[in-house]
């Protein structure tokens, strides 16, 4: 084979998201049939045809399976503690408010430890997305509850199933404040995405729940099959209906998943009510930040 057949092959087999990933980081440390890498080519793909500027995109993800993601991410990133994605992200924000700041994380990370951050951000309606990778369990650290973990559902600390209530997490987002409400399956690549090309064009807490298989823990304990007999319980199970009441999307045990996008209004962001109250109180005392940020500039 000549040089220049051998360029032409290389070039060939690059994955089309290659340019946005850290490819000398690849393999990743996923499990097979994971659904964490599926998010991640759907969130490349939405970035390029958002046509964002990707030197103003940051990425930000916690601690946990899904908390990999920022590293493999070709992008401003940061990785923070557990729990610590949205605070973090918050103050990037607030920052920077120029920056299409995403936070990417698990169900554990975000609304287990990070619970608490995660219904103020939305209640403030900080200017972020959030994609929520939920696969149920605590992936990373051994198969634990989680909040998300389905009533009668097992784990490995309720080896006789779950009792605690979990999480309805389209509701928990929706009324605590979010503007921007939507989830989907791994199986839903095409649909998901749209949404966070759509969710990128938009402003405020936009929240995007995506149901994911973890065939090492989850399927295992659960005798679930494969990760691949997950997506085809997807495939036969995933109900779409857009404008769903989130009052009515709790997920079951190995029952229907109602998919769709349930939430899409406007209202002020954190930093334009900032503006507004301080503007009316201090008049031309005031004076706000550009939307090129604070102190860092190019």
């Amino acid at each position: 084979m000549s040089v220049a057949t051998e360029q032409t092959a290389s070039e060939f087999q690059e994955h089309p998201s290659a340019p946005l990933l850290r490819m000398e980081r690849i393999p990743h440390v996923w499990c097979p049939s994971c659904g964490i890498g599926t998010v991640v080519k759907c969130y490349a793909t939405a970035l390029e045809r958002s046509g964002v500027d990707l030197d103003k995109v940051s990425v930000v993800s916690g601690i946990g399976c899904s908390g990999r993601v920022a590293g493999y991410m070709k992008l401003d990133a940061f990785h923070a503690t557990h729990g610590r994605a949205i605070p973090f992200a918050t103050g990037l924000k607030l920052g920077r408010p120029e920056l299409l700041v995403t936070v990417i994380s698990g169900d554990g990370d975000l609304v287990g430890i990070g619970g608490n951050h995660f219904i103020h951000a939305a209640r403030r309606n900080i200017d972020m997305l959030v994609i929520l990778i939920n696969n149920f369990i605590y992936g990373m650290t051994g198969g634990q509850n989680a909040p998300t973990t389905p009533i009668s559902a097992k784990s490995s600390t309720m080896p006789f199933g779950n009792f605690e209530e979990p999480f309805n997490l389209p509701h928990l987002a929706a009324s605590s404040g979010a503007p921007y409400v939507a989830r989907w399956t791994c199986l839903h690549i095409r649909r998901l995405t749209w949404a966070i090309e759509e969710a990128i064009q938009r402003k405020g807490f936009r929240f995007i729940e995506v149901v994911a298989p973890c065939p090492t823990l989850y399927a295992r304990l659960n005798k679930l099959g494969t990760g691949l007999s997950e997506m085809r319980f997807y495939h036969d199970n995933a109900e779409i209906q857009h404008g769903c009441d989130t009052r009515d999307l709790d997920i079951g045990f190995h029952e229907k998943i109602v998919c769709g996008k349930f939430v899409d209004e406007e209202r002020p962001t954190f930093l334009e009510r900032k503006d507004e109250h301080y503007a009316k109180i201090l008049g031309d005392k005031y004076i706000p930040m550009g939307p090129e940020g604070g102190m860092i500039h190019e």
